[in-house]
């Protein structure tokens, strides 16, 4: 009796031991194949944009079956602050998993999609996992509705107070860029000069406001600025008129930034030519800064091409030369417009034009280009020369100009249309790619280098050559991006939609070709005055223009 209660009471020992040692089941490894949010693909770490706000799915496909009522939310989330709680949806393919976020989301919001390494929907998955997604804009109108006439007046007025309250109070010169204290910049207040007749004519500020603004900006480039044989420098100091560098070697004259600024002053000299006593003594301290500049000096030595820039320090250490197509045909224009140091024609053909290499002739997007790099490049190559020099019916050996920068300006457009590196945003309504900020830096974006970044100068400086196109952008960026991008000086410089980035910071040489240009657009007033200068058509026909 003792044996066999002791065998009694060692089975369930036994049973017991047995069961504890039972070899546990291994969660069978997995890992994430495809992913797509609402059925655009997405690998890890990327990102999907322009989801709408009330329907966002998830659709993932794993490498095994999973178990769907498994899933952990301490592993398995979308996160971003606010109840992104989900729905799984029925779906027969075992190793496919679908779920739908539950409520409406945010407005231009990121949200992500973390799914941890580890055990999950009854598998052990071997990776860490990231998805995002951006939903859409919010595309109410931030402002109130006004005509589209009373809209250009507008965005003239508010972004001419970037040159009127903001220019610099000893020189009355533009500031370089907001925030900029001392620097200004001879280009960029070239475009002012240019500015303050709008708003003359617009009645923003009075003809004499305007013209003791002017006077200041003259008197003071006359008397103060360096100038290195007639050329002024890119950046200056405002209160002193000491040249700041651009670049090590980049310090002294800079014969780009001068055309600007001589586009300007003989537009501006045209305009008060007639006037009073004063008036008419400002335009004559102009001929004389006019006449002043060397342009042929600049050929170094007699070369049948301009350079751009000379230092005192440096020489011809920068060997820059003005080559075509690009924003500087202007200088060309008026190097051979001097009264004083006209270039022949030939530096023209063999420096400006490279006897011919400036021509492209391809077609892009069904719309030929007369000139320069494939799809064009940079908008402000159709800006900068034409605010004073009117494209309509100008014409040479190599291209009519109107053609040239309406092709231009329609391939820019169209390539944002068809947004082949499928940037966020980019459509018929925001389109856009010149020379601005961008969350990096600064960069002359164009469809060569498209790094997801929109400046508004460049469709609304675009108004005369894409009216209807320019208008589209002009709606989006005020009264759906107006929240995010207008401000004291009108539009900001540039955003991204991609990296939800938008500028704080105002160009000089941004802001006035959008004054600039709407104007010209809306009668001509800044090609009508330039194109009325005498040694401007001389040199024009001297480089055998047609005008």
């Amino acid at each position: 009796m003792q044996k066999k209660y002791f065998v009694f009471l060692l089975l369930p020992l036994f049973f017991l031991g047995c069961k504890n040692e039972e070899p546990q089941v291994k969660a069978v490894n997995v890992y994430i194949e495809t992913v797509s949010i609402n059925g655009n693909p997405v690998s890890t770490n990327g990102i999907v944009y322009n989801l709408p706000v009330d329907s966002v799915v998830f659709s993932i496909a794993f490498s095994e079956a999973v178990d769907k009522s498994k899933i952990n939310p301490q592993h398995f989330y979308v996160n971003n602050g606010i109840d992104t709680s989900f729905i799984v949806m029925d779906d027969t393919a075992s190793h496919k998993l679908t779920f739908k976020i539950k409520k409406r989301l945010e407005y231009y919001t990121q949200y992500s999609l973390y799914i941890s390494e580890g055990e999950n929907l009854g598998v052990n998955l071997i990776d860490s996992y990231q998805f995002s997604f951006i939903t859409q804009l919010d595309s109410t109108p931030k402002f109130p509705e006004i005509s589209d006439d009373s809209l250009l007046t507008l965005v003239q007025k508010q972004t001419f107070r970037y040159f009127w309250d903001y220019g610099h109070p000893v020189s009355g010169l533009a500031r370089e860029r907001s925030g900029s204290g001392e620097t200004v910049t001879i280009g960029g207040s070239g475009f002012g000069v240019l500015a303050t007749l709008v708003a003359i004519e617009r009645s923003f500020i009075t003809r004499q406001q305007g013209f003791e603004r002017l006077s200041t900006i003259v008197n003071f480039l006359n008397t103060k600025a360096d100038r290195f044989h007639g050329v002024f420098p890119h950046w200056m100091n405002g209160t002193s008129g000491k040249v700041q560098p651009f670049s090590e070697k980049d310090n002294g004259a800079d014969l780009v930034e001068t055309a600007f600024m001589m586009e300007g002053l003989l537009t501006v000299q045209q305009y008060f030519k007639n006037g009073n006593r004063e008036e008419k003594n400002m335009c004559d301290t102009i001929q004389k800064m006019w006449e002043d500049v060397e342009w042929n000096w600049f050929q170094q030595n007699g070369q049948q091409k301009l350079y751009w820039h000379w230092s005192p320090n440096y020489g011809w250490a920068m060997n820059m030369p003005v080559t075509g197509w690009n924003e500087a045909l202007i200088v060309y224009i008026l190097a051979a417009a001097s009264p004083t140091y006209s270039i022949e024609k030939s530096v023209y053909d063999n420096g400006w034009a490279r006897n011919g290499a400036i021509r492209n002739g391809k077609t892009f997007y069904d719309i030929l280009l007369p000139l320069g790099e494939d799809r064009g490049g940079p908008l402000f190559f159709t800006h900068y020369s034409f605010l004073g020099l009117d494209p309509r019916n100008l014409s040479d050996t190599y291209a009519n100009y109107w053609m040239q920068n309406t092709a231009h300006t329609k391939i820019n457009h169209r390539y944002c249309i068809a947004n082949p590196k499928k940037n966020f945003g980019y459509s018929a309504d925001c389109w856009g790619l010149t020379a601005s900020d961008f969350p990096g830096g600064y960069t002359a974006s164009s469809p060569n280098n498209d790094n997801g970044t929109i400046a508004p100068t460049a469709a609304l400086s675009s108004f005369p050559y894409t009216p209807e196109e320019s208008m589209r952008a002009l709606h989006f960026f005020y009264y759906v991006l107006g929240d995010k991008i207008w401000g004291e000086y009108g539009f900001m410089d540039a955003f991204n939609l991609n990296k939800q980035w938008f500028s704080n910071s105002y160009l000089a040489i941004d802001e006035g070709p959008i004054i600039v240009m709407i104007e010209n657009y809306r009668s001509g007033l800044l090609w009508n005055l330039f194109m009325q200068n005498e040694n401007v058509r001389q040199g024009l026909g001297k480089l055998r223009f047609s005008f």
